[in-house]
């Protein structure tokens, strides 16, 4: 497993620590939050992403590597890339024969243009400086190259955003009582809270350099499926 996390500063060890203590129920507590609905959205980014054989992906916060395997059953090459060792831990014990690269999203053990797509799913807003980390995808993805990020997102009809906006501070608490990690599910439901909307969203990757950039809403806005490309 290739390693780039040393010299990581706290609040990136704090963030890291997190995801450590709850990557054993990870997988559990997603599809409990969701309803089983992860799974369609998982499908989803893989048709996104449309990767193809002998084509080399990028599957950032790849968490338990479940979208990197089914990527890879598409015949892609993936390397799947997190800040959590605990998270690979469980990956690898899963999914032995998939690449696994413990990273920082802000500096990543990449050449420019290795990948011909990139992809990161409910991590970005994980990361503290969220246009420095799409550049940071943009530098590692070849001329032609794509991306797709998967994230909750802003229910798109008024009402039902009401009831969303004051159903998460309450409702993934309680839930996390099944992962006995309360504090790590109260951060997903601030988290969540503070991320931009999908138009914001595709603003900041336009800014930092991604062209075409369009969304797909699931779940009514719950969550949104971005997709960019580099320019050739």
């Amino acid at each position: 497993m290739q390693n780039s996390r040393a010299g990581l500063d706290k609040q990136h060890a704090d963030v890291a620590a997190m995801f450590d203590g709850v990557a054993k129920r990870y997988d559990f507590m997603n599809s409990v939050m969701t309803g089983g609905q992860d799974r369609a959205w998982r499908r989803a980014t893989v048709e996104a992403v449309a990767p193809r054989p002998g084509e080399r992906i990028l599957d950032l916060a790849a968490g338990t590597a479940r979208s990197s395997a089914a990527i890879a059953e598409r015949g892609a090459h993936v390397t799947a890339a997190d800040l959590s060792f605990g998270m690979l831990r469980e990956g690898l014990a899963q999914f032995p024969t998939l690449d696994f690269a413990n990273v920082d999203a802000l500096a990543l053990p990449f050449h420019d243009d290795t990948f011909d797509a990139v992809t990161i799913s409910y991590g970005l807003r994980n990361i503290d400086d969220t246009a420095a980390a799409l550049r940071e995808l943009l530098r590692v993805t070849r001329p032609g190259g794509r991306i797709v990020v998967n994230e909750f997102s802003t229910p798109t009809n008024p009402a039902f955003r009401y009831v969303y906006d004051r159903y998460l501070p309450v409702a993934l608490p309680a839930m996390a009582k099944l992962s006995s990690n309360r504090a790590a599910y109260t951060y997903l439901a601030e988290s969540i809270a503070a991320w931009p909307s999908q138009p914001e969203l595709a603003d900041v990757m336009a800014e930092v350099g991604w062209t075409d950039v369009e969304w797909q809403n699931h779940a009514g806005g719950i969550v949104a499926l971005h997709r960019g490309w580099k320019a050739k």
